[in-house]
């Protein structure tokens, strides 16, 4: 089995930048849908030897007079709150907006009063009214295969939960750049994982690749402090692999500085 390659830079070091645009249109449609965008950054420290920015791996101290930190976007999600009683019709406001939150309107919403289907609420928990789609997670192939999606995607949930009674999503694959994706085997293999990423949040599969999550279920609070639990053993290994290569490149001398404290949770801002 092929060992997976290394992270481009400490996952700790990641952080949430989600937002809402309120366009201020006093219309049906967006007192209905409300589109939330969410960057995925990361904060790393570039190192300028006078020739242009480079990694920092070779700096010697951690206080380099010219190491500077700055933001690098590495990824983005989009998220719709769906509210179902006020504004128009949410099946059809659906509708109107992308033809993926359509599919999943018709499997969730009755299409003549845009609630969610009898047999949907026999499901769902009485927690809220309004239905949260999980619609785009992407990040930069460097920093793929690790798991950090769910990790990511689970904090946002958190944050636009509140007043939901469900979470939806569609897992698949979004970005069809990958020349490895033509093979058809290799496309179900990845659509699989990816599947399994949000079914460990507590995701279950209801009907025609619409996963369904309930905002009070105990899966969804034990999984995330799994989920942060991982994230702290992914910035541990990815530095304690960076030192080694900063030691090899010194010739195995020992690299000063303050130790640096670890930490295991997203930051959202």
């Amino acid at each position: 089995m092929s060992k997976r390659p290394q992270l481009p830079g400490d996952p700790s070091d990641l952080y949430l930048r989600i937002s809402y645009d309120d366009e201020l249109w006093d219309t049906p449609q967006a007192d209905t849908l409300e589109r939330w965008s969410v960057s995925v950054l990361h904060r790393r420290r570039v190192h300028d030897g006078g020739q242009g920015p480079t990694a920092t791996g070779n700096c010697v101290t951690v206080e380099c007079p010219a190491c500077t930190v700055e933001d690098a976007t590495v990824g983005s999600m989009t998220f719709y709150r769906v509210h179902l009683d006020r504004g128009r019709n949410a099946f059809r406001a659906m509708e109107e907006e992308s033809e993926e939150l359509y599919e999943t309107a018709q499997v969730l919403l009755d299409p003549e009063t845009g609630f969610f289907t009898s047999e949907v609420s026999e499901l769902l928990e009485y927690v809220g009214s309004a239905l949260l789609v999980m619609d785009r997670v992407t990040l930069d192939p460097p920093w793929r295969g690790h798991g950090l999606a769910a990790v990511l995607g689970c904090e946002v949930i958190h944050r636009l939960m509140a007043g939901c009674r469900a979470i939806a999503c569609s897992p698949g694959i979004t970005d069809l750049s990958s020349q490895r994706l033509t093979d058809q085997a290799e496309w179900d293999r990845v659509n699989t994982k990816i599947a399994q990423g949000w079914q460990s949040l507590g995701f279950r599969l209801y009907r025609d690749n619409v996963y369904l999550l309930s905002p009070a279920s105990q899966d969804l609070e034990e999984q995330r402090g799994a989920l942060r639990g991982r994230l702290a053993e992914l910035s541990a290994s990815w530095r304690k692999g960076h030192i080694m290569t900063g030691l090899a490149a010194t010739g195995g001398g020992h690299a000063r500085g303050r130790a640096r404290r670890g930490r295991g949770a997203v930051r959202s801002g």
